[in-house]
This record gives C-alpha cells, structure tokens and sequence, in this order.
C-alpha cells in the first residue's frame, strides 16, 4: 500500500512512522527545511524530538501538485494538518480518485462546518472520511498501544484507513457514524480546557469527575442535534477522547486551562505550548452552533466566556456551579 500524509507535525508525523511497517509512506512537509530535517536527522527536532524515524519514511516537500497530479501512484492521502488548513488541502486533493482521510478535530472558524461539511463543499466527488479517537502523538510515534476510529459513510475509506494503520501497536475501528465521531473530536478539545482549569484551581477529583461526566452528556446532546446516535459518545472518539485529553498530561487543551487557572493571559497560554490546541479555536464556533439548534452547553459556555476575558477562572467554576437544579436525565 502506498500513502501520502500531508502535514508533518507531531500527529502527521506519528501516523506515517505507525504505517511504515505496512506501507511505503511519504510525508508532506509545508517547509523544505523541516522534510530535510526529516530525511538528515530520522527524527522531528521540532514536533516529536528525539523519537527515531523508520528509514523507509520518504519526507518530500513543494507544491502538491507535484504530488497529487494524474500520475500520483498513491492508494490513501491523509491531512494532517489543523482544521484551518483543510478547505485547501482538500480542494488540492479533489481529483485523486482515492481514499482521502483527515486528522483535524473541531469546527471550521467563520463557517462553524465540521470537517465532513468542509468537504462537501470543497471536494464532494471525494470518498473520505475522518480518523479519530484518543491518541497522543507521542505515544503512537514511539509504538505504545492505541486504539483509533476510521469514520466515513463510504466502505472503501474505512477498509482503506484499517488497512494502512491497523497493526500491532494500533488497533482500527470503523464507524459509520462520522458527525458522531467528528462531534467528540471537537466538542472534547473545549471540555478540557474546562477540566484543566478544575485541575490548575485544585478543585479535587470529584469535580474533575463531575466535569468530564456532565461535558460528555453536553457532547451527546450537540451530537445528537446533528443527526449523530448517541451510542457513539460511549464509544473510542466519544468519551476515549474526552477522559484522554481531559485528564492526560500530554494534552495541549487540557495545559490551556491549567495555565489559565495560574492567572495566564490567553495569549501567554496559546504562545506557551508551540503547538496548536484546537479547542481555543472551536469553543466558540461550537458555542454558536449548539445555539443555533437549542442545545444546552453551559460548560462550553464557560469556557467561551473566560476564552474572551468575560470570566475569570473562579467566576466560571461559580457561574456552573450556581446554575439551577435539575433532573440529571434532562441535562
């Protein structure tokens, strides 16, 4: 099998070592500078530092259309880039005539779509789909176990991405249901930074546990608007990611919140990490999406408001914990 990763940072880079024993891989870096990087050194001095990379790992770099033309010669392309960057990958990908899959989790900013939305517009004729579920970069790159979700409504993506990264070290499932698996992605970036918070005010574990369990029912109520099954936040992308990226101290969503809980700007937290934390970008793109369809997030909420300065830490602990009381099954 033959696969092109598109995007050479730490997830980019840590899916192309986990498929180099199956497949030949060639990673896309944006810069010359980093693929030479790649190829001199066998290591990412910048996003996974001091973890070997297989030989057999082919880094290039240019236009993609050198690498996306007619005579590509590629079975699976997958984006790795940020949700930002995917509107033009896909657009550049239009007309491979192969399996597409990305690796970004949220909302796209200004049109509030979620990535299969994103794609619709800019690539319908694309068989794709999404790879998800809990995973950090680092851990995948090094061979430690993971679990990860290939989601999409067309079979041959999913058999596609299955292929290319089931293996020892990396079980794949599939799902159909990719608003479920998209929704989890996106809505679990914003709960962390919430749970981060609890965690840097030293609020206890019974808030950390009251948290992620009433931002997984906030997930399943947005994803359920948006024609996922509920069934699916129980799952890997669903609450696998959520207790992952709430709790783990690799987490980038999960720091922002700790280090504004230490009375950081925003700005001193994002600049602090070197690495995109998406759920900064999404909270309030999945605030106004939820609003637009009724649905009660009063923990993104929260989060939007300190995100914009309007809460401080302890406010937004005491804007949730004064809300009304209520039956637990109604949210």
């Amino acid at each position: 099998m033959r696969i092109t990763v598109l995007g050479a940072g730490a997830w980019g880079t840590a899916l192309a070592v986990a498929a180099c024993g199956r497949a030949q891989v060639r990673l896309h870096a944006r810069h010359p500078a980093l693929a030479d990087a790649l190829t001199q050194q066998h290591e990412n001095p910048h996003y996974l530092p001091g973890i070997p990379l297989p030989h057999s790992l082919q880094a290039i770099s240019g236009p993609l259309t050198t690498w996306t033309g007619p005579d590509h010669g590629q079975d699976l392309f997958v984006i790795a880039t940020p949700m930002a960057g995917l509107r033009e990958n896909l657009q550049a990908l239009q007309h491979v005539g192969v399996p597409v899959a990305w690796l970004c989790k949220g909302f796209e900013a200004g049109t509030g779509l979620m990535p299969h939305e994103v794609q619709q517009q800019a690539a319908p004729a694309l068989h794709a789909g999404s790879l998800s579920g809990p995973s950090f970069a680092q851990e995948v790159a090094r061979g430690q176990p993971a679990a990860l979700v290939a989601a999409s409504v067309h079979a041959e993506v999913r058999e596609a991405l299955v292929q290319a990264f089931h293996g020892p070290g990396l079980r794949i499932y599939a799902n159909e249901d990719i608003v479920g698996v998209e929704v989890g992605g996106a809505v679990k970036n914003v709960l962390a930074i919430a749970t981060g918070l609890c965690d840097g005010l030293a609020l206890g574990l019974n808030a950390r546990a009251a948290l992620i369990t009433r931002g997984l029912a906030e997930m399943t109520r947005l994803g359920v608007a948006l024609g996922a099954r509920a069934d699916t936040f129980m799952g890997l992308s669903g609450l696998g990611d959520l207790v992952l990226t709430a709790t783990g101290d690799l987490s980038r969503n999960r720091k922002v919140g700790l280090l504004l809980a230490e009375g950081r700007t925003l700005q001193q937290a994002v600049d602090s990490l070197g690495h995109v934390a998406e759920g900064v970008y999404s909270a309030r793109t999945v605030a106004a999406r939820a609003r637009q369809l009724g649905v009660d997030m009063p923990i993104t909420e929260a989060v939007v408001a300190l995100l914009d300065g309007r809460l401080q830490p302890r406010q937004a602990v005491q804007a949730l914990m004064g809300r009304d009381p209520r039956l637990e099954r109604q949210g």
